[in-house]
């Protein structure tokens, strides 16, 4: 690639030409703070806190939208500079509710940072303030203008990745704010609940609906069993809440953890991703061998379920019918285990620890009550849970590594584990549906061509005299291209994986919020994936059939996997939705 050379601070710097002054600054290790910029999304030059000086040029520049030039000359500190900056920034001060203690991102907020970088230490002027209402009628977003800077990154990120497109700017001047069509509530969209927006937001504009309190209470119910499981995708970010390293695996603290926040039980969702990978993998298998609607499209993303009831309704009919891991979990949470311990299922709490704001959604679902109660009771965020850890004065760092408690979590598999990561849920259900029709238990059962964060990924699996193809999508913007080259009659499968947010889980709308700087430099799909793949290969039984308590769950309750018991409790069904 062609390169030019220039000086940033009196450093010498050589580039490719295509490059931003935003770019060869950070290639050369020279920090220019940005609040607007999110790389390759959101790339508008809006909030003006990337100034610059470059030699010969009467006004300031945004460094990241300027192109850089050969023997350009820039600086990135000078008087003139600093000054624009921090004017810059009071201003947006000005009319920005400052109630910073209370605030669901205090002490991780990008603006609030800003402050303390550019060394404000007095509002320098005091606006007028536009009172906006708080939109918190969903069930897992809140939206709350009076802290939002105009940034637009969750403007971006929705129009442009997901493809969901429910927010903008609306009005003009100071009366513009982030908002949508008509003046309705999220809930009154096709909002999915993905929580995107949420994740790529610098400041607290947005935050997920607030559980704690709820399962607090059911803590010190004493009438209440209260058992809480967790999604794999939690053990690879739940740390960085304490601050470890990303990617760095808690699974034995986060179980710790639970216990001494006064659960009764502390169960491993992963177990119910095996039970999935049964439901689900033979759902397939009978599609092929009947001739039934292919491709299969997994159903475990309720954000996913929710785009495709709004948007590709005629693909319904192609989603699996298993229901999402925890609420499988929770199904046999308030049947099985309810019997098998002689509690009576109206005093089952269940709580589930999630990657994901979109599951606050699909607890409520009315298909989701199979035993005549919700699945589920209360959905938490990881970052919930860490709020809860914190409350409860719990040293994360310092504790000893604990265990799922018996007799549903401590068998899951690896392929229970992978679930969080995209391709997860497809290597998962390969492993299985393998065995099934060779008939062999196969040793080679890592299937690379699915893994990794390419944003649609083809495969075709040669399984005993049948060839599968498959696909993955991750990010409601690559789903929407996959399923419309379906429809255009451009593309065949028999199996897909679709999840709502890019990376999959571990990137969930619930997971720790990493910094658009951070997030610039270090793929944080990638580096959570890690822990995940790490765990599948410490385990003893890496296939989902063969964990001893699936084959007594099923020797012993359900029968075998789509019978009649299975369907009642671990199946449901999807209509659609309006598109708005």
């Amino acid at each position: 690639m062609e390169k030019v050379t220039l000086t940033i601070n009196g450093q010498s710097v050589s580039v490719p030409k295509d490059y931003t002054v935003l770019q060869a600054a950070r290639q050369a290790g020279i920090d220019i703070p940005t609040l607007c910029y999110l790389k390759d999304i959101n790339e508008i030059g809006a909030c003006r806190m990337c100034l610059v000086e470059i030699k010969g040029a009467r006004a300031l520049a945004t460094a990241c939208v300027y192109p850089v030039s050969e023997g350009m000359e820039v600086f990135t500190s000078t008087p003139r500079v600093r000054k624009a900056r921090k004017t810059v920034l009071e201003l947006m001060l000005s009319n920005h509710e400052k109630k910073c203690l209370t605030c669901a991102r205090n002490r991780n907020c990008e603006l609030q940072q800003l402050a303390e970088e550019l060394n404000v230490t007095d509002i320098a002027y005091e606006g007028d303030m536009l009172n906006h209402t708080v939109d918190d009628f969903s069930p897992s977003i809140v939206r709350d203008n009076n802290k939002c800077i105009l940034c637009r990154r969750c403007v971006a990120v929705c129009q442009k990745v997901q493809t969901v497109g429910v927010i903008d700017a609306v009005e003009r001047g100071f009366n513009t704010k982030i908002g949508c069509s008509f003046e309705k509530s999220l809930n009154e969209t096709d909002c999915v609940m993905c929580g995107q927006c949420i994740a790529h937001c610098p400041v607290g504009a947005l935050r997920e609906k607030d559980s704690i309190a709820p399962v607090w209470k059911a803590l010190a119910d004493p009438e209440k069993h209260v058992v809480v499981q967790t999604a794999p995708a939690v053990r690879a970010a739940l740390g960085e809440e304490f601050g470890m390293p990303i990617g760095t695996p808690v699974t034995g603290k986060m179980a710790a953890a639970l216990k001494l926040l006064g659960f009764d039980k502390v169960f491993d969702t992963d177990f119910a991703a095996d039970l999935t990978i049964m439901e689900e993998g033979t759902e397939l298998l009978n599609r092929i061998k009947e001739g039934g609607k292919l491709p299969l499209i997994t159903s475990c993303s309720p954000g996913w379920v929710k785009f495709c009831e709004h948007n590709f309704p005629d693909f319904l009919d192609n989603l699996s019918t298993a229901k999402s891991p925890h609420e499988m979990y929770g199904a046999i949470l308030k049947s099985y285990y309810a019997e098998k311990a002689g509690i009576a299922p109206e005093n089952i709490y269940v709580v589930s620890v999630m990657p994901c704001t979109a599951k606050k959604f699909e607890a409520q679902r009315n298909e989701l009550a199979g035993t005549g109660y919700q699945d589920v009771d209360t959905v938490i965020t990881t970052r919930e849970l860490a709020k809860m850890i914190k409350e409860a004065g719990i040293d994360f760092a310092k504790l000893q590594d604990a265990v799922f408690d018996s007799p549903f979590g401590d068998e899951a598999t690896g392929a229970g584990v992978i679930f969080g990561a995209t391709g997860g849920v497809m290597e998962a259900a390969l492993r299985t549906v393998a065995d099934i029709l060779t008939g062999d238990s196969l040793t080679n059962i890592e299937y690379h061509d699915v893994r990794g964060t390419e944003g649609i990924k083809e495969a075709s699996v040669k399984v005993g005299d049948l060839e599968v193809k498959l696909a993955v999508a991750h990010g409601l913007g690559n789903a929407r291209k996959l399923l419309e080259a379906i429809r255009r009659g451009e593309a065949n499968y028999h199996f897909i994986e679709v999840m709502a947010c890019p990376g999959g889980c571990v990137t969930g709308g619930g997971q720790p919020i990493q910094s658009a700087k951070v997030m610039a430099e270090i793929d944080l799909k990638a580096e959570r994936a890690k822990a995940l793949y790490a765990e599948d290969k410490s385990l003893t039984y890496r296939k989902s059939h063969e964990n001893p308590y699936i084959q007594k769950l099923y020797e012993e309750y359900l029968g075998e996997p789509c019978g009649h018991k299975s369907h009642q409790l671990l199946h449901t069904h999807y209509h659609e939705r309006p598109k708005y």
